[in-house]
């Protein structure tokens, strides 16, 4: 490894294999702040998400029995896409390296899956794992180790899906002005309903197996943490869910699939046109919802499943939207949000590209 990564002191691996990823966050000792005090303390900006965190709870027996049935649901369309992402980075990056950089959490299981694919077919991939931050940037300590391992040239970032396309903007804001980096960096995602990635799998928004579980599918660490003085974001290591875990057999699970694949085709970035179309769609469906409920912070509408059934998780949702109240995609949310005593209401086409949007609850 690198002497500049080797020198950070970091959370290794977690509970993934050893090649599977380096993160580069260090451990921080935290207390858990309860969700409707953290959600008063964000809505009134005495302080930022990312300086909080709440305690995270082993899944139930029905989340599990749902996490299963979305693996089987949609565990080879998620291996048949990995195999089309790597595909394309395969010819689009022509460098001795790829770095993949994946956003904890939710970039990283994609990221262990691609990189696999890339290293079988030859090439000299690494991945890792860094913080990124809404409306404070990505963790600059991290990335300039990782440039200074592969060059700016040979990174490729991953993230696992784009909900309003928040991080996206934070990633070009956080390089805005480096001239290493391409005005519109490389964020490769599965599902980009608002079109705000160089490079999907595809537009649908549909339920990533991994996106509905929490730190028991991504090597046992939290969301990152904003830290208290300079240097390396940190975590929380969560020690207390490892008879839980479903990282590895996550990983596993879809590579025994993408090995039965027929030859898949590369996936290929948007054309212009084409993303120009899905991100109206996107913003009127999120427009439409902001103005129904009265909305007027952005932060408070999380369009796509994954990013609608982490906000019931997490979050004090006051409104939870489906397009149908049928539709398996949905079946985890709806038992979430019953669980939190939150109706789910059905509106079909009103949420555009999304099947799924939860509305913040406004702290009065």
């Amino acid at each position: 490894m690198n002497k500049v990564l080797a020198a950070l002191n970091t959370v290794g691996s977690g509970s993934y294999a050893a090649d599977d990823v380096h993160f580069l966050l260090r451990v921080m000792q935290i207390e858990a702040t309860d969700m409707p005090e953290k959600e008063r303390l964000i809505q009134t900006r005495q302080r930022h998400y990312s300086e909080m965190i709440s305690q995270e709870h082993p899944p139930s027996s029905t989340h599990k029995a749902l996490y299963q049935q979305a693996l089987a649901q949609n565990g080879a369309r998620m291996a048949a896409d990995v195999q089309a992402l790597a595909l394309a980075l395969n010819e689009r990056y022509n460098g001795p390296s790829i770095a993949l950089v994946s956003f904890v959490r939710a970039g990283l299981p994609l990221g262990v899956l691609l990189r696999r694919a890339l290293v079988e077919r030859g090439r000299d991939a690494r991945h890792y794992g860094i913080s990124i931050i809404r409306d404070r940037g990505i963790d600059s300590v991290a990335l300039e180790a990782i440039i200074k391992a592969h060059g700016a040239e040979n990174i490729v970032f991953v993230d696992g899906w784009t909900g309003k396309g928040a991080i996206s903007g934070q990633i070009r804001n956080s390089l805005a002005g480096d001239s290493r980096f391409s005005s519109e960096p490389r964020l490769v995602v599965l599902a980009d309903p608002c079109g705000r990635a160089w490079l999907a799998a595809s537009a649908e928004d549909w339920l990533i197996p991994s996106g509905i579980l929490g730190a028991t599918v991504s090597g046992l660490v939290s969301r990152s943490i904003w830290p208290p003085e300079p240097g390396l974001h940190g975590c929380v290591v969560y020690n207390h869910l490892a008879e839980h875990d479903e990282t590895m057999n996550f990983i596993h699970s879809i590579e025994i699939q993408r090995a039965q694949l027929a030859p898949q085709v590369a996936a290929q970035p948007w054309t212009l046109t084409q993303a120009l179309a899905l991100q109206q769609q996107a913003g009127a469906a999120v427009e439409h919802v902001s103005t129904r409920f009265s909305v007027f912070n952005p932060h408070r509408v999380k369009p796509g499943i994954a990013e609608a059934t982490r906000a019931v998780m997490r979050r004090v949702p006051d409104h939870v939207l489906v397009r149908s109240c049928s539709d398996p995609h949905v079946q985890l949310l709806m038992h979430l949000s019953r669980l939190a005593n939150i109706e789910v209401e059905e509106v079909g086409a009103q949420l555009g590209p999304y099947r799924a949007v939860t509305v913040i609850r406004r702290v009065r």
